[in-house]
């Protein structure tokens, strides 16, 4: 029966299908690709204590995240649905695993993080334009309203604005990459392990990668719009997390190439520095233009993919006003109110400024869900074995387990170094079972 609805999902579906496998790549690296590789490599050089461990670091965080990533496109392949980790847990765990998710993304995660790209975009733009507080705050919801409107438009348009600002973000990155790796000097790779260096040293680098390397199962969010979601779903994974990994390991090999190891873990911004030291004033100009162009990628990917999920929802019964929030443009076939939602709520949380504590607060509770749907590929071989899977994860059981070895390191860090915020983050999600329940009786 389970198997039967699964099949027959696409034939109810009515979001437009407009989307490739180019632009969910792009949606993939867009929306891991923030500007997080430009800042990070100085933390994780830092806690591993010597470039070897770091360059280490980031390959421990990058297998983690494609173990995961295939390990889910199996279950993405599967489950084409709109909405991506909450039609899987909704699927594979029931609906109140489901709607608590859901409840945290789109009551905090998701509109929380537009916020905070958009005002990280702001204040990258002060490098050319200065501006005071409350002209940044302008700023950052302008950008925000014009990226809703594009995305309201047409789907097409705003997967054409992700490809370009994706190949626009990649052309800072690999100019790094390649510039380092020729004309570099320092060529501080090695040593391997120092005095410094210590296990928990190495595991907090190997968490910080994991940071840099989340939010690409965002792109299963709108997998109702893909042309084609079964086959290229997973292919958009796997292809998109691999050219991340290379762009991350890329960077970080050049930055060592070019800065001594004590230049590096003393910088705030060692992408940006090693690009003075290669081109003078313009490097820092161009590494510049390209956080701008990152962020601005980052952004849009995440309106483009966080508004499906109150669509979802309301489709499914799950969200008040459902007839709200499951609203299409006549025109285009966008879910605009639901655009229009995340708009309104980053908005606010622009102007009171209170992103960053609301989705600190929730980033625990959204990685228990995602390791439950990566341990879910079991969940889906023993309860749908009837189902027809396009893509299989390669490796099984060892890869899914790799996978759900990242999750738990990732909880438990969080448990040990951030006990008060993951225990918030719990009561801002259990405050969503007494809606469930409304929700259910009504």
């Amino acid at each position: 029966m389970e198997a039967r609805k699964l099949e027959t999902y696409e034939e109810k579906e009515t979001l437009k299908k407009e989307l490739g496998l180019l632009e969910a790549i792009a949606i993939v690296i867009g929306v891991v690709i923030g500007s997080g590789i430009f800042f990070k490599p100085a933390i994780v050089a830092k806690n591993a204590g010597a470039p070897g461990l770091g360059i280490l670091a980031w390959v421990v965080g990058g297998i983690i995240t494609i173990a995961a990533g295939l390990t889910v496109a199996e279950i993405a392949a599967a489950i084409p649905k709109t909405g991506g980790l909450y039609a899987y847990l909704k699927e594979l765990y029931g609906d109140l695993a489901a709607f608590l998710l859901g409840w945290v993304q789109i009551a905090v995660y998701f509109p929380g993080s537009v916020a905070a790209l958009a005002i990280i975009f702001s204040i990258q733009a002060t490098t050319f334009i200065p501006m005071t507080e409350m002209q940044q705050k302008l700023l950052a919801i302008f950008v925000l309203f014009f990226l809703s409107v594009a995305n309201i438009i047409s789907t097409k348009f705003g997967g054409k604005i992700q490809t370009v600002a994706t190949i626009g973000k990649l052309i800072p990155i690999f100019v790094i990459a390649i510039f380092g790796l020729i004309k570099g000097t320092a060529h501080g790779f090695t040593p391997i392990v120092a005095q410094e260096s210590t296990a928990g040293g190495f595991g907090l680098a190997v968490l910080g990668t994991l940071w840099a390397y989340d939010g690409w199962i965002n792109v299963g969010n709108i997998a109702g719009e893909l042309k084609n979601p079964a086959k290229d779903l997973p292919k958009a994974i796997i292809i998109g997390l691999g050219l991340v990994l290379v762009a991350y390991l890329s960077v970080n090999l050049a930055v060592l190439n070019v800065l001594p190891f004590d230049q590096v873990i003393a910088s705030k911004k060692a992408a940006s520095d090693a690009a003075v030291v290669m081109f003078g004033n313009f490097g820092a100009s161009f590494i510049s233009l390209g956080i701008l162009v990152s962020i601005f990628g980052a952004l849009n990917g995440y309106i483009l993919t966080a508004s499906r999920v109150p669509y979802a929802m309301a489709e499914e019964g799950l969200l008040p006003f459902k007839g709200f929030f499951s609203k299409l443009s006549p025109k285009s076939g966008t879910p605009i109110n639901s655009i229009i939602y995340i708009f309104v709520v980053g908005t606010i949380y622009i102007m009171t400024g209170s992103f960053d504590t609301l989705t600190d607060l929730v980033v625990f509770v959204l990685w228990i869900f995602f390791t439950m749907a990566v341990a879910g590929v079991f969940v889906l071989r023993n309860k749908f074995k009837h189902l027809k899977r396009p893509y299989t994860v390669p490796l099984y059981p060892i890869v899914p387990f790799i996978g759900i070895a990242g999750g738990l390191f990732i909880l438990i860090s969080t448990i040990t170094t951030s006990t008060n915020r993951a225990l918030l983050g719990l009561g801002v999600t259990l405050i969503g079972i007494p809606i469930y329940m409304y929700l259910k009786r009504k």
